[in-house]
């Protein structure tokens, strides 16, 4: 099992934010389609959230906006997201918690505040989302080792120092929104190592 390179790919990910209605507070939640080093099956099926072996939750975390013309901007701050491993999958988008379930392997911390960039056409009442962007850096912070399909895993000797990932995110939003939220929206983000 070696260390990525810096700038060698380290995962693919989709998955959904997910707006508190009464607090604002914005978590996302999601599975690894891809997983740097891990030779087992990422799967238990037909690809999707309710057969993924690798899911991710993050804590909640308040955004503060910044309007620049037809760029919506979201500043969020320092934060944690956690994976897992599901031996018995049990992801599903309408309970985001699901996420959380089984085993965690590893514990991640944003070094900085994370960037968002919405883009829109128009203005006013016409206004329309085209999509939106982020670009964060996050340090691993914790590590275990696992066992899976005869093989240790440890995902501090695979990714090494941590990850910077990039996230797109579609301007429509999946209704209905689960309670308590009052906003999801479907990304997906690809990360590279970032060494060490």
């Amino acid at each position: 099992m070696s260390t990525l390179q810096p700038a060698e790919l380290a995962w693919y990910v989709t998955g959904r934010f997910y707006r508190n209605a009464q607090s604002s507070a914005v978590a996302d939640y999601g599975y690894f389609i891809y997983l740097a080093g891990i030779a087992a099956p990422m799967f238990s099926g037909t690809p999707g959230e309710t057969t993924a072996h690798f899911t991710f939750a993050a804590a909640p975390f308040v955004a503060t906006p910044v309007v620049n013309g037809a760029l919506s901007l979201a500043l969020d701050p320092v934060g944690r997201f956690s994976l897992y491993l599901q031996r018995t999958p049990a992801g599903n988008f309408d309970n985001p918690d699901s996420f959380a379930y089984g085993e965690c392997i590893a514990t991640f911390q944003r070094i900085s505040v994370v960037l968002g960039t919405t883009v829109t056409t128009g203005a006013g009442q016409l206004a329309q989302s085209l999509f939106s962007s982020n670009v964060f850096t996050a340090k691993l912070i914790d590590s275990v080792p696992f066992a899976l399909a005869g093989a240790t895993y440890d995902l501090r000797q695979i990714l090494g120092q941590g990850v910077t990932q990039f996230g797109t995110a579609a301007a429509t939003a999946v209704t209905p929104a689960p309670s308590p939220y009052d906003l999801v929206i479907p990304f997906t983000g690809s990360a590279i190592g970032v060494g060490g």
